[in-house]
């Protein structure tokens, strides 16, 4: 299957970004959960591995949940009440008025707004709620901090694709057609060995171009230099993301 206009950084890599991405909190889908009027259907686009797609459908009677890249689906987790397909943001291919709620979880800076904005007003009913999350780099303790930051913003810094400033922003600066609620504040906590952090930092888009860019995997120049701090890679170290969410009810044109 094609797709034009894909922005396919992660299907390489898809048993990796399964294993090493973090899961999301409890708090999360309770909040977003609490917004649409009914409980009935969800629509999770860009699901990848279905991390989101599972905590919703705990909450909702049934959660459809597509992405373009047919390699990430593969590596979705199954659930009785999650429906997997390979789809565009653009082009669900869900019925008109037939979802209660609209997720995107750490993807929208991916996706071809406009036309998905289109898409989401199509098939959400009325009073439909879209809500959009990601969660900024991870930090760690101070010294340990300084140095993965430095990896990302130095090292990393030139292989980043451009739409990964809207997540540094915590998608701020994008125009949402919703009537935006609050949400509350949130962060994903976990405590990692070295071994995992890495693992991690593998599954970033960056990563990957810089990999081969230089032919040669970079993040083992990382873990050297965290070692140092570290120590013993099999300590467990406590690693913290904040999460930028942004909720409400969909706006109709006219």
């Amino acid at each position: 299957m094609t797709n034009p206009g894909f922005k396919d950084h992660f299907s390489a890599s898809a048993s990796d970004y399964a294993t090493f991405r973090p899961r999301y909190p409890a708090e999360l889908f309770e909040f977003v959960a609490s917004l649409p009027e009914r409980r009935s259907c969800v629509w999770d686009c860009a699901t990848g591995n279905g991390q989101a797609a599972l905590p919703l459908a705990e909450r909702f009677d049934r959660v459809i949940a597509t992405d373009a890249s047919a390699e990430q689906i593969a590596h979705a987790t199954p659930h009785p009440r999650v429906s997997y397909g390979v789809a565009r943001a653009d082009e669900s291919g869900l019925d008109d008025a037939s979802v209660d709620l609209v997720t995107v979880a750490q993807a929208l800076h991916w996706l071809p707004l406009d036309q998905f904005y289109a898409e989401v007003r199509r098939v959400t009913v009325r009073h439909g709620v879209l809500a959009v999350w990601c969660y900024t780099r991870p930090t760690l303790d101070d010294a340990l901090d300084a140095i993965v930051l430095r990896y990302y913003a130095e090292t990393c810094g030139a292989y980043w694709p451009a739409d990964r400033k809207l997540v540094d922003e915590g998608y701020r600066s994008l125009t949402i057609p919703i009537d935006e609620v609050a949400a509350p504040s949130l962060h994903i906590e976990n405590h990692l060995s070295l071994g995992e952090f890495g693992g991690y930092v593998r599954t970033w888009s960056a990563t990957k171009r810089l990999a081969k860019a230089i032919g040669r995997d970079p993040v083992l120049d990382l873990e050297n230099e965290l070692r140092a701090v570290w120590g013993p890679d099999s300590e467990r170290r406590l690693v913290r993301w904040p999460i930028h969410v942004r909720a409400g009810r969909v706006q109709r044109e006219g």
